[in-house]
Formats: C-alpha cells, structure tokens, sequence
C-alpha cells in the first residue's frame, strides 16, 4: 500500500495553483476539468517521485467550517519537510510568505507555520536527526 495522492482544501484553485507553483516551486501535474472545478494536483521537484497533493475545491459546505475552524485555531493543514528551514523560511519571506514566527526547535524538529494564502496554515518543518 502506497500514499499516492493527499489533498489540501483550498479556496479557489487558481489562486491556489498560482502559489503553489510561483511561490512554492512545486510543478503543476494534473489539470482536468471536472464541471465548475478541476483535478488539480501538484508534485514538488524535490519530493517522493510520483506523490501529488490535491489542490480540492471547497465544493463541502462543512469543507470550508473544518478548514476556518484549523485557521483559526492555528492549527496547519498539513507538513512540508525540508532539509534548510533557514534558507527556505528566506526565501519564501523574499516571496512574500506571511509566516507565524520564527523557526523553533521543538524536539527532534525545527518548525515554523506559514501563511498559504488559500486559507491554510503549513508547517515547515526540517529534521534534526
């Protein structure tokens, strides 16, 4: 068994395809149109070859209460690793990321929230071990 495709409830996908690609560097794989919205997915250069993450309409009512209710409480969506918090966290600020403070060390980690602008919260995150 294989994660193959993970999601991430976004509030207007081209928006979302816009950051995701522009700001973040990941690379657009899919884009079929499915009526009012589209399969929309992308992969990141320097991921798992072959795992995508889905960039989901918020077509679920209740979609959008669970994605408000994680926001506001702080609370990310989902992780992104990284080998470089301190250079991804500058370059993604030289993009013009909102991040939630400073990259801290919690543990075997150092993690920092960041902004995506599609109405989630990411943690970055970069291993110590």
């Amino acid at each position: 068994m294989q994660i193959k495709l993970t999601s991430i409830p976004v509030q207007d996908q081209e928006h979302a395809l816009e950051f995701y690609t522009r700001t973040l560097g990941f690379v657009r794989q899919a884009d079929i149109p499915m009526g009012e919205y589209r399969w929309l997915t992308v992969m990141s250069p320097d991921g798992i070859d072959g795992v995508e993450l889905v960039l989901e309409p918020m077509a679920f009512p209740p979609a959008r209460v669970y994605q408000k209710a994680l926001f506001d409480a702080g609370i990310p969506a989902t992780a992104f690793i990284t080998r470089d918090i301190a250079a991804e966290t500058a370059r993604l600020k030289a993009a013009g990321v909102s991040f939630r403070s400073e990259p801290m060390t919690m543990g075997p980690i150092i993690a920092v929230v960041f902004d995506d602008t599609c109405g989630n919260l990411i943690n970055l995150v970069q291993p110590l071990m």
